[in-house]
């Protein structure tokens, strides 16, 4: 076999496994635990489309919001960081 061959398949798992191990790692804590939701709180108006996390006016589930930073719709986030985001609220928009 190829040495050249060899090294390139042995790189490219490298590479796989450690963006596997950062993937997996971004959902967890400083201490390598997933954050609890205590320490979570609901940020309206800066979803993708289908990425929201839950029911808004127009559906009823997560990931059905067609509509991205949807004032309505809320995604999740680490307790302080909404405020920090551009279009980010604590509450959804009254309509």
């Amino acid at each position: 076999m190829n040495s050249t061959l060899v090294l390139k398949s042995l790189l490219v798992g490298a590479l796989t496994l450690g963006v596997a191990s950062i993937a997996s790692a971004a959902g967890m804590g400083m201490q390598g635990k997933p954050m609890p939701m205590s320490n979570m709180q609901k940020c309206y108006g800066i979803n993708a489309a289908y990425k929201n996390d839950c029911k808004a006016p127009g559906h009823s589930c997560a990931g059905q919001d067609a509509k991205a930073r949807d004032p309505n719709s809320f995604v999740a986030v680490p307790a302080g960081l909404c405020e920090k985001i551009a279009s980010g609220s604590l509450k959804p928009e009254k309509g």
